[in-house]
């Protein structure tokens, strides 16, 4: 007997993929029900039969279901279905199902409404689960109806982790079901086979208390593939709060290991002691470290403040990113008569013209290196003489510089062709700097010398990168104070007060009320900063851009500021589409741009604004 069903489009088998912590968390972050313990959680256990194929939507043969709550029957749901297929010989010796018995059994299409309505808000289990799901899946996708995602436990995988190979030998169902003395033991039948499931599962939960799992997210947790040192130190993850903030992971001795923020700081520090944790220097951590800390803060900027702040300030050894700020270097332009670039690693209030912060000297470097291909700066370190002449290096007789050395030009003449372009350039308009380098990548390019015309595109790049970040901190580091505040997802208001570039404080007004009396009592309480030099005068660099990000997102109201919040007219910032091409050219994701400057002449000039 055979069911053709040619008809029917084949479908590829869905891809499994086992719950995660973030699925315990409704639409607004808030912690769901999910985090009930196992005795509150409404299971659905399951099983089916199938002609053996892959899960292509057909060969259910067989549905087996019961509802279970805290360790009562809840109800049952079990059926014959007809696969549309010819049933193989070895199914019918295994399971005793025949094809007369299919015969009258209703079709996949015709059952899956009941058996979604039967899972509708349990969670599903199954022994084997990813078979069971993939089959369930894919008859959803061909006929028509939206998988529920509900979420899933795989009794197989848990019984992996909680039971050793001196108590059973494998973790087959059958052998399960006698280790747990089941009431009804399998028999490849659907609904006997969801029944033994049914004590395996309760057997399992037992088991779970001694690996402190009480919950349904800890035990999907659980049954992943987790290293003994996160299973071990999983507590400490215990009584953090679900708030924004800061979480420091400490040694015993009490040194900071690791610091990190998060929205929700449990959840957060939940996630490394699950299987998405793979990273080996965080396993290391985790085996050092006794304890976590967490600072509660009153919204996302404050915490991202404060992270970087305790990074800073504690070196944790296993934080890559951050932890340095001090370590930065400046392009200073000195004030002596015929001034000269020098790569400095502070800022000094003598009058001098800065531009940074970079993060290495290379860069700085890189960045000097293009000024000088665009004006006429001595390169020489020598300090030179307005009365006594110093005889002149190689680069005078290349005409590469205009020899200050030997008195060929006057101090005056020096400034306005000289330093005047580079205080310009980062100060105000850059143009003048932009357009030589465009100039020589043009001619270069026009010559075919490629490589060459790449070497200037990255001194412009790094450049140009510089300047524009140095204006944008500087429009906002110059002011002595600016308050915003931005709706949050319960009604309430973020609110920040920003002095020079600091965040000075951070608050959230209660929903429903006017946000001003608490505007106003964090203004108070705020911290006073002091000014100093510079474009990042009272912070690093990281966290003013941090705090310019928060400001600039459209949501965000700016309430009161002490000045104005302006740029430059004709600053670097007009020159970021071209920096966006350029960067994208000298990492290869735009051919079109990459063409334009190491492959035609012709096209050299379309890196223009």
């Amino acid at each position: 007997m055979s069911y053709p069903l040619s008809s029917v489009p084949a479908v590829a088998q869905p891809a499994y993929v086992q719950g995660t912590l973030d699925t315990l968390l409704s639409a607004d972050g808030s912690v769901e029900p999910a985090a009930l313990s196992l005795a509150d959680t409404t299971f659905v256990v399951l099983d089916l039969e199938t002609t053996g194929g892959a899960a292509d939507g057909a060969g259910i043969t067989e549905i087996g279901a019961v509802k279970v709550r805290g360790g009562v029957e809840l109800g049952v749901f079990a059926t014959l279905v007809n696969p549309g297929e010819r049933l193989p010989p070895f199914i019918t010796v295994l399971t005793g199902i025949t094809e007369a018995m299919l015969a009258p059994a209703p079709p996949i299409e015709s059952v899956l409404p009941s058996l979604l309505e039967f899972l509708r808000g349990a969670v599903l289990v199954a022994h084997n689960a990813p078979y069971d799901v993939g089959f369930l899946k894919a008859a959803c996708a061909r006929h028509g109806y939206p998988w529920p995602s509900p979420r899933v436990l795989d009794t197989a995988a848990v019984a992996r982790r909680a039971l050793t190979r001196d108590e059973v030998p494998n973790r087959k169902l059958g052998t399960l079901a006698q280790f747990f003395h089941a009431a009804v033991q399998p028999t490849h039948r659907a609904l006997d086979d969801a029944r033994a499931t049914v004590d395996v599962l309760h057997g399992l939960i037992e088991r779970l208390g001694s690996f402190r799992v009480h919950t349904l997210g800890d035990a999907i947790e659980f049954a992943k593939a987790v290293t003994p040192t996160q299973r071990r130190q999983r507590h400490l993850a215990d009584g953090l709060p679900h708030v924004p903030g800061v979480y420091v992971f400490r040694a015993a001795d009490g040194r900071a290991l690791y610091v990190g923020t998060s929205k929700d700081i449990a959840t957060r520090v939940r996630s490394y002691f699950t299987a998405s944790e793979k990273r080996a220097r965080i396993s290391e951590m985790l085996g050092a470290a006794t304890r976590v800390e967490a600072v509660e803060c009153a919204h996302s900027l404050e915490a991202e403040v404060r992270e970087l702040r305790l990074i800073a300030a504690h070196s944790p050894p296993y934080n890559r990113r951050s932890k340095y700020p001090e370590r930065v270097v400046w392009l200073k332009l000195t004030t002596e008569a015929y001034p000269r670039l020098s790569v400095v690693r502070s800022l000094a209030d003598d009058g001098a013209a800065y531009l940074g912060p970079f993060s290495s000297r290379r860069t700085a470097e890189l960045a000097a290196a293009g000024v000088y291909d665009a004006v006429p700066l001595r390169q020489c370190g020598h300090k030179l003489s307005v009365r006594t002449p110093t005889p002149a290096c190689a680069l005078a007789e290349l005409g590469r510089c205009p020899a200050p050395c030997e008195h060929k030009i006057t101090p005056e003449e020096y400034a306005a062709t000289a330093a005047l372009p580079f205080r310009s350039a980062i100060h105000g308009d850059p143009s003048q700097v932009v357009d030589a380098l465009m100039d020589r990548i043009e001619a270069l390019s026009g010559k075919r010398r490629y490589e060459e015309a790449a070497v200037l595109r990255s001194r412009l790049i790094a450049l140009l990168r510089a300047t524009v970040r140095m204006q944008r901190l500087s429009a906002l580091t110059r002011l002595a104070e600016i308050v915003a505040a931005r709706r949050n997802t319960i009604g309430g208001w973020e609110i920040s007060v920003v002095r020079h570039g600091r965040l000075a404080a951070a608050a959230t007004s209660p929903p429903r009320e006017h946000p001003r009396p608490t505007l106003d009592a964090v203004r108070l309480t705020a911290e006073t900063v002091q000014p100093g030099p510079g474009p990042v005068p009272a912070a690093s660099a990281e966290e003013t851009e941090r705090i310019l990000a928060w400001l600039e997102r459209p949501d965000t109201r700016l309430v009161e500021t002490s000045g104005d919040w302006v740029s430059p007219v004709r600053g670097a910032a007009r020159f970021t589409a071209l920096l966006n091409r350029a960067e994208a050219a000298a990492s290869g994701k735009d051919s079109a741009v990459r063409s334009s400057v190491t492959d035609r002449s012709d096209d050299a000039r379309s890196l223009r604004l």
